[in-house]
């Protein structure tokens, strides 16, 4: 690695200058989420986590794209919980993406990024990002992932409320703003609650169906 490459890792950007560098590097017509791990690296764990949120900010349907990144977000935040490198199972790991439809859709994320990049403030409430917090903070993007992944695609908002909770998540653990970690928590809050209330209007319209 030259010296001009190492001066621009992932640690040393911002989140939407790390993704910008990295989108600029999709050379190929498909790529997975091991490339993804591996081309952010170690310390770019969250900003992956970030990265594979952008797709379901918007009305873009991208077939297999939640339950392969939903699943790849549930173990990454595994091991930012236990402190390990993470493993991917081949079948998420190596699921073959079309960076034609992606990478449009990763773009206009950026834009949303470099708007948060503006807000994030390191060290407010710097206890919700250290020590057993960011195990709890970890546990809390496992719980998100999996009601990503919910088989509710065809529910408006679905993917976008734990996707957004995701995303301020890993962005406030690895800026140390507790502000926005704090934000994600209330982002699960009210995802849990949109979910009841779906649930509660299936059940009523059920009722009054086999009535």
């Amino acid at each position: 690695m030259n010296r001009s490459q190492s001066s621009s890792a992932p640690s040393d950007l911002s989140v939407s200058e790390a993704i910008t560098q990295l989108l600029a590097s999709m050379d190929k017509p498909y790529f997975t989420a091991r490339e993804l791990v591996a081309m952010m690296g170690d310390k770019g764990l969250l900003m992956v986590c970030a990265l594979m949120t952008l797709p379901f900010l918007f009305p873009v349907s991208i077939p297999g794209v939640s339950t392969v990144f939903g699943l790849a977000i549930l173990l990454i935040a595994l091991s930012i919980s236990v402190g390990r490198l993470p493993w991917l199972p081949a079948f998420v790991a190596d699921r073959r993406l079309d960076a034609a439809k992606l990478k449009p859709v990763l773009k206009r994320g950026v834009a949303i990024l470099k708007k948060l990049d503006r807000v994030l403030r390191p060290q407010r409430l710097r206890a919700l990002t250290v020590g057993f917090m960011n195990n709890l903070n970890g546990a809390a993007i496992m719980f998100a992932a999996v009601l990503l992944m919910l088989p509710l695609g065809l529910v408006p908002f679905s993917n976008t409320l734990p996707s957004i909770a995701i995303l301020l998540l890993a962005l406030g653990i690895s800026q140390r703003d507790g502000v926005v970690v704090l934000g994600g928590y209330l982002m699960i809050a009210g995802t849990l609650a949109y979910f009841s209330f779906l649930a509660w209007g299936a059940w009523r319209a059920g009722s009054h169906f086999f009535a």
